[in-house]
C-alpha cells in the first residue's frame, strides 16, 4: 500500500518537474513584465527619474482622449485586410502543393523564403522597390500606368505597407496549413476520388474541416499581428503620412517624449485589446476536435 502511494505521488510530481523550467521562464519573462508595465502605467514616470508619482488612471484617460489613438487603430484595418488576404492566398498555395505538383518542393522553398529574411532588411529592400522611379514604377510603365508616390501618398502608403506584410508572412501561414493538410489520412482522398469528387469538393468536405483549428489559430495570429505591427512601417516610413501604428505611437511616447507611464498604459491597452479579440473569436468560433474517418 505504501509503495503504491509513493508511485502515485511520483506520477503526480513527474509532469510538474518537466514543466518547472518553462513555467519559470514564462512567469519571469511574460507575467512579471506585464505586471510591472501595469504598475508603470499608474505613474508619471519619465523613464529616467528615480521617483515615480502615482497618478491612478490619469494615463488611461489621457490616452482615450487623444484623437490620434483612433487613427492608429484605423491604420490597423489595412493590415487586418492584408492578413485576411494572406490567409486566403496561403491556404490556396498549401492546398495546391499538398497534391502531386511538379517542383512543389521548389515552390515551397520560394514561398517560405521571405519569412526567413530579417524584417529590417525587408524594409530597406522595399524602400527601393517603392521609391519614385523604382522597381514598381518601372513595371507599372510597362503596362501604361502612371507612377505614384507609394510611400508619400497618405491614400496609398498603408496599402503598400500592408502588401509588404502579406509578402513576408504568407509563407509562414502556408507552412502551417501544409502541415495540417498532410496530417489528414490519405485514404479519405482516395475514397473521395472513387466517389467522383473533384479538387474543390475535396477541399470543401475534407481539407477545410480537417484543418479548422489551424485556420482558427492563423486568424488569431493575424488579428494580433495587425494590431501590433511595428518593423515594416517603422523602417520604411517612421510612421509618417498617416502610417503610424499603435506600437510606433507607444515607442515614440516612451523614448521621444519620455512618457514611460503613458506608453505603459498604451501597451497595456494593446494587450487587453488582443486578449479581448482572442476571447471573442474563441466564443464565436469555438475550437472543436476534428475527427475525420
Amino acid at each position: 500500500m505504501e509503495a503504491e502511494r509513493r508511485r502515485d505521488t511520483r506520477r503526480w510530481w513527474t509532469p510538474w518537474a518537466y514543466l518547472a523550467a518553462p513555467l519559470v521562464l514564462l512567469v519571469v519573462f511574460t507575467h512579471v513584465p506585464a505586471v510591472s508595465m501595469f504598475v508603470y502605467s499608474l505613474t508619471d514616470w519619465d523613464g529616467l527619474s528615480p521617483t515615480r508619482n502615482f497618478v491612478g488612471v490619469d494615463n488611461y484617460l489621457d490616452l482615450f482622449t487623444r484623437p490620434k489613438m483612433l487613427q492608429v487603430f484605423a491604420v490597423s484595418l489595412f493590415y487586418l485586410a492584408g492578413a485576411a488576404m494572406q490567409i486566403v492566398v496561403a491556404l490556396y498555395f498549401a492546398t495546391i502543393l499538398s497534391f502531386d505538383t511538379r517542383f512543389r518542393n521548389v515552390f515551397k522553398g520560394i514561398l517560405f523564403f521571405p519569412y526567413l529574411i530579417n524584417g529590417v532588411a525587408i524594409g530597406f529592400v522595399f524602400l527601393y522597390f517603392f521609391q519614385p522611379g523604382g522597381t514598381l514604377d518601372t513595371v507599372a510603365r510597362l503596362f501604361g500606368l502612371e507612377p505614384h508616390l507609394w510611400l508619400g501618398d497618405p491614400d496609398l502608403v498603408n496599402t503598400s505597407l500592408a502588401g509588404v506584410s502579406v509578402w513576408r508572412f504568407m509563407g509562414l501561414n502556408m507552412v502551417l496549413f501544409l502541415g495540417a493538410i498532410q496530417s489528414i489520412p490519405q485514404h479519405l482522398y482516395e475514397a473521395a476520388s472513387l466517389d467522383g469528387a473533384n479538387r474543390w469538393q475535396q477541399f470543401r468536405h475534407i481539407i477545410a474541416p480537417g484543418i479548422k483549428p489551424v485556420i482558427s489559430l492563423s486568424a488569431i495570429l493575424a488579428i494580433s499581428g495587425a494590431l501590433s505591427v511595428f518593423e515594416i512601417p517603422f523602417i520604411m516610413t517612421g510612421g509618417s503620412n498617416n502610417s503610424e501604428t499603435f506600437v510606433i505611437q507607444t515607442i515614440k511616447l516612451a523614448f521621444n517624449f519620455n512618457k514611460v507611464g503613458l506608453a505603459s498604459a498604451a501597451a497595456f491597452v494593446l494587450l487587453a485589446v488582443v486578449l479581448l479579440v482572442t476571447w471573442v473569436q474563441r466564443r464565436l468560433i469555438p475550437e472543436e476536435r476534428v475527427e475525420l474517418s
